[in-house]
């Protein structure tokens, strides 16, 4: 299992444990789970995700 997928599932039980003790909450640890990375992706210069875009393209063509 990848390091992705460990943290991806504990995000899924903290999600289900939060929604149970206050929906709120749940949602706001969601919101801030999705903004955090596309915040991350939208601060870096075109030339840095030019490159980004050329790892994810030879990971896929494996």
């Amino acid at each position: 299992m990848t390091p992705h997928m460990k943290w991806a599932i504990a995000g899924i039980v903290l999600g289900l444990i939060l929604f149970i003790v206050s929906p709120w909450l749940a949602i706001g640890v969601i919101l801030v789970a999705i903004a955090a990375p596309t915040l991350a992706y939208l601060a870096l210069d075109s030339s840095q995700r030019r490159r980004i875009r050329g790892i994810r393209r030879r990971q896929i063509g494996r």
